[in-house]
Formats: structure tokens, C-alpha cells, sequence
């Protein structure tokens, strides 16, 4: 058996975390079984649709390294793989339901639906249709349908007996079929339900094996009966847990946000005397404000950082090692290190990864991907990137911090004189006036402005004047940089300014103490 497995996303306009995960879990066990990855674009829900959602797909899949074998904009034996493009496809298949006594025809309106419904919410009871169509006469079916009436068809599910199915992690589940309700399969409009379509997709594509999230294990044993229903093989489930998040919550509708309250209910507040938020563990949502894919990449995260941090999301592999090429996590995927309980995403370990990603960067691919967050502060015409780069590389966790690391070299930033003070280097004001002014004369009188010559020439007039390194080097930085933290010291600072702009910020640094 040749192992097929899909990608079937909705083009709602991002990449959400959870989303890239099965992707690349679906995409992970096809390569380490030497079979296929399939994408297939479900677009049945044309409300949700976003214009352009499916290229951000195309897009994401492209930057993330996975690559599909059939779909959409690779064609395929199976195609076509948009589900809007194959609505001709599932009528059929539910007239042949209706044939076997599995599925019926259903002409209710949505007054008596909502009627129904409104009776099981007096009762408490969760809504369930009551079948009443099933009973309607072959000729009677015939008429409201030669009237042009509008129906659904509707799963016949079975008042007895159990609906079961095998799952690769959560083993055999079973459900009484009195708790599962008649879904639709084919909605009024002619396009197939999501649940419907997934069926016979996947039977007609030859898929074996089906990763996706465990918000679906409710749904599986109605997919099960279909299956039995048609005389097919289903094929091998595999149901993900969740990628969570401890964060705010926020109501859609509301807008307002969950507030924290004390074991009496009263709420938390703050120091100043305001509701503190509440933090709770939920699923990840963008809705909620939590990154996509497509937002950490925009906020300078690597590709294979992001890559690697979410395949460790819900995935052991055996041994201590954490990083992975994907080259190396197609070799290393296996379903018995999928973990049954939820993953939770943190952003400080993603930045932690990320850093440690940079370190590892070959200095000129650093310099490449840095040079644009670079330009967003500097121009580059002015200023030497291969050395800032080279200052930079082992400070950077996220490329975006990089206009925040070095902007102070295109506009000296207003500061306090008591930045001067420094217990350790034993630095304040006065010592840092004293010291601007011995050093002074020495960076006037330097030849070529180099860092070494820079070097050679201060440190030679700090050994003469009997002050300690730090007494200069610290009030120099400060009054050519205005800031305490800085990528490089006071040498590479100055040599990055250039003389004239050096000088003229020393100038008026002093003028300022």
C-alpha cells in the first residue's frame, strides 16, 4: 500500500500555527514512508472565503519547504483538488446513499428547524432532527422534487447500536448511535457539507492515512458509517491535539475582555487599582491577537526556526537532540512520538530557537537577511552593514530588533547625564566630563579612522592619564551613542559614525555636562 496522505485547508486568508503543524505532520509521514502529500483546497464554505486566501497557502506551503506532490496548481491523477471545482462529483454519491436507505431527502424549512430547535432548548435538551422527512413516501419525495422545492439530504444514522472507528493515538473509540444526529450531506445550495465532502474526497483520491485535529474525533464515527454505507476501507486516522496558549481572552461578539477574579469571585486589580485580565490556557486563535505564520515571519523569525519549534509541538523524537533540518525531520517522523496531550505554544522558547538559529547562520547569509531590517534605520550608502553585521549576529534573537539596535547611529537620541554614572566602571558626570575632555585632543589627532588606530591611539592616552579603562571607554560610548547598550563599543561606534559626525556628538555631549 502505497501511503497517500492530504492537506486540506480552508482559504479563510492566513496561515494559522495549527494549520502549518498538520501540514507539516500530514507532509512528514508521507516523506518518511516514501508515499504522497496531497493538497486539496476545501472551498464549500463560500462565506468564509477570503480573495486571495488560496495564493497565501500556495505562498506559506512554498516559504515552509513543504512541498505537495498533487494539488490545485500542480495537477495530479485525482484532480480536480479545489472542492468547488468538483460539485458535480458528490450528488451522485448521495442519490446512490439515498438508493441503499443510508441518506433522504429532506424538504424541512428553516421555520420548522428553528421551531424544533427552540422546543429542545425549553426541554434542555441539545437539538437533534427528528427525522421527520424520512418517512415521506418515494412518490411524495418525487413530487417536491419535480415542484422544485428546495432539500437537503440528509445521513441516515442508525436509532441503534454503536458507530465506532481507530485512531493511530487515541486507540478504539466508540459512540451510541442515539447521540448522533441526521447531518447534512448535500446542503440546499447543491455544494456538499465539509463532513460530506471529506468522504468522498478522500475515498476518490486514494488517501490512506488522516491527520488533522481531534475537534474532529466527534464527527469521526458519522464519517465511519458512510464509509460502511459505501462498502469502502476507511482510512487510518490519526487525530492531533491542540496547540494552546496561556493568554487574554477576548469575546468575539462583546469585544470586551475575561477578567481575573479571586477565589470569592471578587475581581484582581492592579496596583492602581484596575481589573487585571485574565490568563487562561486556550487554543491559539488569530482572533485572539496570537501570530500566524505568516506574522512571525514578518516579524523577522527564520523560517527553520518556526519549522522546528512547531514540529516539537506535540512531537517527541527520540533522543535529546531539539534541532532539526527538514531534511532530517523527514527522516525522523514517527506517529509513536505524538503525544496525547495538548501543546502549548510559548514565544519566548520560538525566540529562543530563533536566536540560536542566527548564531549558526554562515556571517554572509546573516548579513543578507539582516541588511533590509538594517535599511529600515540606515542608509546604507553611509554606513558599513558587513561590520555592523559582524557586531550584530551573536546579539540578534528576531531580525526586527534591528532597526531598534542601531537607530541611534542616524540621529543621536536626547539623553539623561546621569547615564554616565556606573558603580562599576566607577563613572559619574564629573569623571565623564573629565574624561570626554582628556580624549578629545587624542581622537582630533587621530590619522586614519580605523578601529584599530581608534584603539591604539585612546588606550595609549589612558595609560598616560592614569585613569582606569572604563572611566573613558564608558563616558565615550555614552556621548557618542546616547545609549547604555549598543552593539560594539565605544571603537567600533565611532569608527561606524565616521569622524566628522563622531566628533560633532562628542562636541556637544560635552557641552551639554
Amino acid at each position: 500500500m502505497e501511503v497517500r496522505t492530504r492537506f486540506a485547508p480552508s482559504p479563510t486568508g492566513f496561515m494559522h500555527l495549527g494549520n502549518l503543524r498538520t501540514a507539516l505532520y500530514t507532509y512528514l509521514f508521507a516523506r518518511r514512508n516514501g508515499g504522497k502529500f496531497i493538497l486539496r483546497i476545501e472551498d464549500t464554505d463560500q462565506e468564509r472565503e477570503v480573495p486571495g486566501a488560496v495564493d497565501v497557502i500556495y505562498n506559506s506551503l512554498r516559504t515552509a519547504g513543504i512541498s505537495h506532490d498533487e494539488g490545485p496548481d500542480v495537477g495530479g491523477p485525482c484532480g480536480p483538488y479545489i472542492q468547488s471545482q468538483r460539485k458535480d462529483i458528490y450528488l451522485p454519491y448521495a442519490k446512490q446513499l439515498v438508493e441503499s436507505g443510508h441518506a433522504y431527502y429532506c424538504f424541512c424549512t428553516k421555520e420548522r428547524l428553528d421551531a424544533t430547535r427552540a422546543e429542545a432548548e425549553k426541554k434542555g435538551e441539545a437539538f437533534k432532527y427528528d427525522k421527520h422527512c424520512l418517512s415521506l413516501s418515494k412518490e411524495e419525495v418525487q413530487r417536491r422534487l419535480d415542484a422544485g422545492e428546495p432539500y437537503v439530504i440528509r445521513q441516515n444514522i442508525p436509532t441503534e447500536g454503536k458507530a465506532s472507528f481507530d485512531d493511530a493515538i487515541y486507540g478504539h473509540v466508540e459512540v451510541e448511535c442515539a447521540t448522533l444526529d441526521d447531518n447534512v450531506l448535500i446542503k440546499a445550495d447543491g455544494l456538499p457539507t465539509y463532513n460530506f465532502a471529506n468522504v468522498i474526497d478522500d475515498h476518490t483520491m486514494g488517501i490512506t492515512h488522516v491527520m488533522r485535529g481531534n475537534e474532529y474525533l466527534p464527527s469521526a464515527p458519522k464519517y465511519n458509517l458512510l464509509y460502511e454505507a459505501f462498502g469502502w476501507t476507511p482510512p487510518i486516522y490519526i487525530h492531533l491535539t491542540p496547540v494552546m496558549v496561556e493568554g487574554t481572552y477576548r469575546n468575539k461578539k462583546t469585544g470586551e475582555y475575561l477578567m481575573a477574579t479571586d477565589e470569592d469571585g471578587n475581581p484582581v486589580l492592579d496596583e492602581n487599582g484596575q481589573p487585571v485580565k485574565a490568563i487562561v490556557k486556550r487554543k491559539l486563535s488569530k482572533s485572539q491577537g496570537d501570530p500566524t505564520y505568516e506574522d512571525l515571519l514578518g516579524e523577522g523569525y527564520l523560517n527553520e526556526a518556526i519549522i522546528n519549534y512547531m514540529a516539537l509541538l506535540g512531537w517527541s523524537p527520540r533522543g535529546e537532540n531539539e534541532f532539526f533540518t527538514l531534511k532530517e525531520l523527514e527522516e525522523t517522523f514517527d506517529l509513536e512520538g505524538l503525544s496525547k496531550s495538548p501543546s502549548f505554544f510559548d514565544k519566548a522558547k520560538l525566540t529562543w530557537f530563533n536566536a540560536e538559529y542566527i548564531r549558526r547562520l554562515p556571517p554572509e547569509q546573516f548579513l543578507e537577511d539582516a541588511t533590509p531590517w538594517l535599511a529600515k534605520a540606515l542608509d546604507p550608502a553611509k554606513f558599513d552593514f558587513k561590520r555592523l553585521a559582524e557586531l550584530l549576529q551573536a546579539r540578534t534573537e528576531v531580525f526586527s530588533q534591528l532597526p531598534g539596535m542601531v537607530d541611534f547611529l542616524a540621529e543621536m537620541p536626547d539623553f539623561n547625564s546621569e547615564l554616565y554614572t556606573h558603580k562599576k566602571m566607577k563613572t559619574n558626570p564629573e569623571v565623564a566630563k573629565a574624561a570626554l575632555e582628556m580624549v578629545r585632543p587624542v581622537l582630533e589627532g587621530v590619522g586614519e579612522w580605523t578601529e584599530t588606530a581608534l584603539h591604539d591611539a585612546v588606550m595609549a592616552a589612558v595609560a598616560e592619564s592614569g585613569m582606569k579603562n572604563g572611566q573613558v571607554l564608558w563616558p565615550l560610548r555614552i556621548a557618542i551613542s546616547g545609549k547604555a547598550n549598543t552593539p560594539g563599543g565605544a571603537f567600533e561606534i565611532a569608527y561606524l559614525l565616521g569622524r566628522d559626525e563622531t566628533m560633532r556628538r562628542l562636541n556637544a555631549s560635552l557641552a551639554k555636562l
